[in-house]
């Protein structure tokens, strides 16, 4: 990416700095905000918003969310895997309990070898997925865990990830306001050798480019 590039880049990152609190406010951003990821395999598609019947066989939900994990998958494949796997557990509380029971063995399995930061990773970001979207009065298998401090684990534990950084910006977009713009800092930094991330970084919302945002969202909105 040549400079002149990355600086239209650096403006839009800007104003999505500033304007994702008007995001958070039209829904849960884990949740209502698709991660781009290309041509990569992820589970099959489903609006955020959907509630009635699915074609998808809910039981196999586990199964085909590991494999993808399992496969090498990128941290921003894992992010949009694990928000749609969140859409489908809503369907069925077994479903969702058992998604996030097989991530936390994966984690207790991982660290009586060695420490894997993806899986502490998946758990963690699923966890906050699951707060987000799980209502109030509906049972939440991630009731107690905080998924912030484990990304925050798999961060320490694979080091320099700006795709990391970008989810656990994400994750503290309503508060915490310093570790949010340390997250966002070093996921822009990340963003020249990224493209994909760059392209979520400088992502639309609602019909309007996040540049557009700049004019509409007043500084103190990163205020606490």
């Amino acid at each position: 990416m040549n400079s002149h590039a990355f600086s239209r880049l650096t403006i839009s990152i800007v104003a999505f700095l500033l304007g994702f609190t008007t995001f958070a406010q039209a829904g849960p951003p884990l949740i209502c905000h698709p991660i781009e990821i290309g041509q990569a395999k992820s589970l099959p598609w489903v609006e955020f918003n959907h509630r009635g019947r699915t074609d998808y066989v809910l039981k196999n939900l586990s199964r085909d969310t590991l494999a993808i994990l399992d496969s090498h998958t990128p941290v921003l494949v894992r992010m949009e895997t694990l928000r749609r796997a969140t859409i489908y557990a809503r369907h069925d509380p077994q479903v969702a309990k058992e998604l996030i029971t097989r991530l936390q063995e994966r984690v207790a399995n991982s660290d009586a070898d060695r420490p894997d930061a993806l899986a502490w990773f998946d758990v963690g970001y699923l966890a906050e997925a699951y707060k987000q979207w799980m209502g109030k009065g509906e049972p939440n298998p991630a009731a107690g865990l905080d998924g912030y401090s484990l990304v925050r684990k798999a961060i320490s534990l694979r080091g320099s990830d700006p795709e990391m950084e970008f989810a656990a910006a994400l994750i503290t977009l309503t508060g915490l306001g310093d570790a949010h713009r340390d997250h966002l800092r070093k996921a822009i930094a990340g963003a020249s050798n990224d493209p994909l991330l760059a392209q979520n970084l400088a992502s639309s919302f609602n019909h309007q480019i996040i540049s557009e945002l700049l004019v509409t969202a007043p500084s103190e909105r990163f205020q606490q």
